[in-house]
């Protein structure tokens, strides 16, 4: 059972955070959680419409220092996901994912300094940090160097680093995780795998990076979070922890699973012009975690994808609003629009 009774999430509304709410107040009954979320594009609150009890939704951003300070007298712990995330948008401009993810880790931590400084602070980082592998390298570990490639990466580095910084200077209780790509329900269809699955359920162009070439370790959202709860339990402050799915897939492949699922051709592929100084491969040592925490993923990737392509065709409505804007209406009726 746990002992944290106020959980405060940061970007609750997106992918990952949405799905560790659910999945937290699943596995924790007696818990209740703050989901602190500036609704920007990717952040969603039917993710979270189900929800009824142990809840309480608040639209706001990281960066505002007063209500930050206001929420964290409140909590014993805060999950940090409210991240800018998408490396295509860092490449065009890189000025919000400074704002975000650097300068809004810092007003975080600097509210529990000043405040609580008892507060456990788990900080949801990712794989990206370490930069990019041959096909020869060794797996990411915990020790490896941070060699981020892109602006995204290199701002959730910096975060890494201040994250590390509080621990050792102010001996805040924080833990940094890391893990790789995700995918599964809420997703937002910008990423790899649902923009795939919902342009084929259009039967629209499905665009492909270079050759496709480029490997992935890939890990179903439900097996992080679950990941994610164990460290809030058993992690040990200053520590990171690695977490990955086992697997490893070349990009063209994960296209071409996602059409043989939903019996479409292959002919839908369409090979683009790639990204710039797209990284070749990832892949993810998570030993520390097994051993430590007791974790493992349940998912192979062949499970997840299915379940994951059923959960698009079954959501339909979901994507559809993403797609054509409309899900903005919904906090336009509720919260005023986006932040």
């Amino acid at each position: 059972m746990s002992i944290y009774k106020k959980i405060l999430v940061t970007g609750g509304a997106g992918f990952i955070g949405s799905n560790f709410i659910h999945l937290a107040l699943k596995s924790l009954p007696n818990t209740h959680i703050v989901n602190l979320d500036k609704l920007t594009y990717a952040g969603n609150l039917r993710n979270l419409e189900a929800i009824k009890k142990n809840y309480t939704f608040v639209k706001g951003d990281i960066l505002d220092s007063s209500l930050v300070q206001n929420l964290i007298p409140q909590c014993d712990t805060v999950v940090h996901f409210a991240a800018e995330s998408h490396v295509d948008r860092s490449i065009l401009d890189a000025v919000s994912f400074i704002e975000t993810n650097v300068k809004g880790t810092l007003v975080l931590l600097e509210a529990i300094k000043k405040i609580n400084p008892q507060c456990r602070f788990v900080h949801v980082s990712t794989d990206e940090v370490y930069g990019s592998l041959s096909e020869q390298d060794a797996a990411f570990t915990e020790q490896t160097n941070l060699a981020p490639n892109s602006p995204y990466s290199a701002s959730k580095a910096g975060s890494d680093l201040l994250v590390r910084s509080y621990v050792h200077t102010h001996q805040l209780d924080a833990i940094t995780t890391r893990c790789s790509n995700n995918y599964g329900p809420y997703q937002f269809p910008e990423k790899l795998i649902p923009l795939m699955i919902t342009n084929a359920l259009e039967n629209k162009p499905l665009p492909v990076y270079g050759e496709g070439k480029n490997i992935r370790d890939w890990i179903y959202v439900t097996d992080h979070c679950e990941g994610l709860l164990l460290a809030l339990e058993k992690g040990k402050s200053g520590e990171v922890y690695n977490f990955g799915g086992d697997i490893q897939k070349n990009n063209i492949d994960v296209v071409k699973n996602i059409l043989k699922i939903l019996n479409k051709p292959e002919s839908l592929i369409r090979f683009v012009e790639d990204r710039k100084g797209h990284d070749w491969r990832y892949d993810m040592n998570n030993s520390k975690a097994k051993t430590q925490l007791g974790w493992a993923p349940s998912h192979t990737f062949e499970t997840g994808l299915e379940k994951t392509v059923a959960w698009y065709c079954k959501n339909e409505t979901w994507w559809k609003e993403i797609k054509t804007g409309e899900y903005r209406d919904f906090y336009k009726k509720y919260y005023g629009g986006i932040g």
